[in-house]
């Protein structure tokens, strides 16, 4: 999930001293917003985006350039959003020398040749990875127009070091070249970036403020999964300086923030709030119904993108960026959708998964739920009900379950079906190998058409039909097989009940007359939706021509 610190000018200083002692900071902190670099995160990394007025872009100096690396590097080209790169996992490279939090030019200095040339080696490919791209690039030190090219600073998020140095660029990069940027406006941008439930204040919402002034008691407006909220500001929190947002710490309390911070709101009725939709808050000349309907706009657009299958799992994320996310990777992997809806799984939730099994599709009635909680009474209910629900904090994880889970329904669904399911079959009796004449009946056949299977109920379309037993064994060249395909000759033991076992060779049938299995329109259809993948295109030419011979619609 999206996660926010702030580092203020105190931490700041300390570390910029190390990479230029004179240096003059003249901001009064730094908020870093962190989204996830999954490429399914795309929609979270866009709103990432555009709450940014600079971006780092983290690239394994190991690695190059990875598929969401490439994402985020056309979603900044797209957003104009200016940015640095930082070079990360510099300590791995072999027999790397490490020193917690040091500047990147000392570091590189005390290493070995042979580490620097390793460096430069790997800091290459990069460049031209990037070069490839459309990017020019250089070492930030190396670079001689910071509006033309892209600096890029080596670091190691293990060790710290390089850190103080993209500390340092971040700075002057905003104070030299994006100053208008960081005149603070008086206008209110809030974004909620995250909802969470938190022992002793309930449902809370984590927002990145931007400009304007939040204040305690504030009567604020945002979207929430049923309609708009408004609701009134209980405590306005921030987590310790240096602190993550994601992290369980002491809050600090604030009567108003103001501008570029990452906040905790504490509010009643939160619990329906939706991530990545806008906040606004009333003010005396504000008309409230307006408001609404603009919080109400941004959420609604989104949800209206996708399209509710008929028949589909319902599914259940922790924001409205994971769950745009969870959708594109469902619509990409071919699983239909029922319905969606955003945080903790309650029991109406399952109780709309259950609506699967009375469409008559029960393998749906199951909840995706994408990094939220399945409270107690909701998991109840589906231990009841039968619905399956499968958590994960990856995509690709609730995928793998969905898929084993899928797979498993569907043998459980053929091996029910497998009573059902009669596969076609034409056999001629060899009237040279007749080796038992009643019950059990043992012929040597030639398969015709099709193929024969053990179970199969064998009948003489010659003589109406007349159902003399069931394939209990075959063997071809003294080997017992399951299976028998057009063209093999085999030994076909025909066992029969009570009712058939007065039906014998040569009395009531023999060599002119040829075998079929007994097919019907429900077995027919069985093996269209349960064996498809176990008929050829000649076992269905066959199914064609029984039909005719069984007057079969």
């Amino acid at each position: 999930q999206i996660g926010a610190s702030f580092f203020p000018d105190i931490a700041l200083q300390e570390q910029t001293k190390k990479v230029d002692e004179d240096f003059d900071l003249e901001v009064p902190g730094v908020l870093i917003i962190d989204t996830p670099g999954h490429e399914s995160f795309n929609n979270l990394r866009m709103r990432g985006s555009s709450l940014a007025d600079l971006a780092i872009l983290v690239i394994d100096i190991m690695h190059g350039l990875e598929p969401q690396t490439v994402e985020s590097l056309e979603l900044l080209k797209k957003r104009k959003c200016p940015f640095i790169i930082a070079l990360n996992k510099i300590d791995i490279l072999y027999k790397w020398n490490s020193k917690t939090y040091t500047g990147i030019q000392d570091a590189l200095g005390r290493q070995e040749d042979s580490v620097r040339e390793e460096f430069r080696t790997r800091f290459n490919n990069v460049v031209l990875q990037l070069n490839e791209r459309g990017l020019n690039c250089n070492l930030y030190w190396e670079n001689p127009d910071y509006r033309t090219a892209v600096s890029i600073v080596p670091t190691s998020a293990l060790t710290g070091e390089g850190v103080p140095d993209l500390l340092y660029m971040i700075l002057k990069l905003t104070q030299d070249l994006m100053v208008d940027k960081l005149e603070v406006r008086e206008e209110l941008e809030c974004t909620v970036i995250e909802v969470k439930n938190i022992e002793g204040l309930g449902t809370t919402i984590d927002v990145v403020l931007l400009n304007g002034t939040l204040k305690e008691g504030d009567t604020i407006v945002l979207a929430g999964i049923g309609g708009p909220i408004v609701t009134t500001i209980r405590a306005l929190l921030t987590p310790q300086p240096m602190k993550e947002m994601r992290v369980k710490n002491e809050y600090v309390h604030h009567a108003q923030i103001s501008t570029s911070m990452g906040v905790k709101i504490s509010a009643p009725g939160l619990e329906d709030a939706v991530a990545g939709t806008e906040l606004l808050v009333l003010g005396p000349d504000d008309d409230l119904e307006e408001l609404k309907e603009d919080v109400s706009e941004g959420f609604e657009s989104i949800l209206n993108d996708f399209e509710k299958e008929p028949a589909g799992v319902y599914v259940k994320a922790s924001t409205l960026g994971s769950l745009e996310a969870l959708l594109s990777f469902l619509q990409d992997m071919k699983i239909p959708v029922f319905d969606v809806g955003i945080g903790e799984v309650h029991k109406r939730d399952v109780k709309k998964a259950c609506i699967m099994k009375e469409k008559k599709h029960p393998e749906y009635a199951l909840i995706l739920a994408f990094d939220v909680k399945v409270n107690q009474e909701a998991q109840k209910q589906a231990d009841t009900d039968g619905v399956t629900i499968f958590t994960a904090d990856i995509i690709y994880h609730l995928q793998d379950k969905f898929t084993k889970y899928m797979e498993k329904f569907r043998e459980s669904q053929k091996t029910e079906s497998k009573k059902v399911a009669v596969f076609p079959v034409v056999l001629s009796i060899d009237k040279q190998h007749i080796f038992r004449k009643q019950d059990p009946i043992i012929l040597g056949c030639q398969v015709v058409g099709g193929q024969l299977r053990t179970g199969t109920p064998i009948c003489i379309p010659d003589k109406q039909n007349l159902v003399i037993g069931h394939v209990a064994g075959i063997e071809n060249n003294k080997k017992t097989v399951q299976l028998a395909r057009r063209g093999d000759t085999v030994c076909v033991k025909i066992e029969q009940t009570t009712a058939q076992n007065h039906i014998m060779y040569g009395r009531h049938f023999d060599h002119n007359n040829q075998l079929y299995s007994q097919i019907s329109r429900q077995s027919i259809d069985t093996l269209k939706e349960h064996f498809k993948d176990e008929m050829k295109k000649e076992d269905w030419e066959l199914i064609i021509g029984m039909k005719k011979v069984f007057e079969i619609q």
